[in-house]
């Protein structure tokens, strides 16, 4: 039996200053007329850096792969992987779901590492119609599959927050690649499974 293929996936290097974000927090908060005199307000910009600095750092993680040996060609399909991001416009929150799956080539995929690789790319400013295509193009570069499928839903709080305040709205995207794209029964099979209405 051969062994799994390995490939170590991180962010690239890109240093943190909590300190400089700390001030900067600080300085933002008072342009906007807060004080942060007060003892429960005085932690806030310390605060603020640290939570925008884990939404921004992803864990790294190995991207194990092993010989499809059984010549398995059906969907293997992660539903409701959890996703948080931030919308790369306003800063604020975006969460949701994402449906990731793939029809094996000669490679088949640890299944856990469908929800890293999501986290992955999440794990910056982002637009969601951008995330869904970065995780189905890196699927396909990576295990060459038949065919990718990613559908990502997501509440984004700077449009159910602010602005409009559309409450409950929610935004489907979607990237088919391959035989999900070209064959339009694989991609019913696909949105069927997922529970999406195509």
């Amino acid at each position: 039996m051969s062994a799994p293929a390995l490939h170590v996936v991180h962010q690239p290097e890109a240093e943190i200053d909590l300190a400089a974000a700390e001030k900067a927090a600080a300085d933002m908060l008072r342009a906007l007329g807060i004080s942060t005199d007060s003892e429960s307000l005085r932690g806030t910009p310390g605060r603020m850096a640290r939570a925008y600095a884990e939404l921004f750092s992803p864990r790294p993680f190995d991207l194990t792969t092993f010989p499809n040996e059984e010549g398995y060609d059906e969907l293997v399909l992660a539903r409701s992987i959890p996703v948080r991001s931030v919308c790369e416009h306003h800063l604020l929150p975006f969460v949701g779901t994402a449906h990731v799956g793939y029809l094996p080539g000669e490679r088949i995929l640890g299944l856990s590492k469908l929800a890293r690789v999501v986290e992955h790319f999440a794990c910056r400013p982002q637009v969601q119609e951008r995330l869904t295509k970065q995780v189905a193009d890196w699927l396909s570069e990576q295990l060459e599959p038949k065919g990718v499928g990613v559908v990502i839903e997501a509440e984004h709080t700077c449009m159910t927050l602010r602005g409009v305040q559309a409450t409950g709205s929610n935004t489907v995207t979607s990237t088919m690649l391959g035989t999900l794209r070209q064959d339009a029964r694989s991609r019913q099979e696909f949105f069927a499974l997922t529970g999406v209405n195509a």
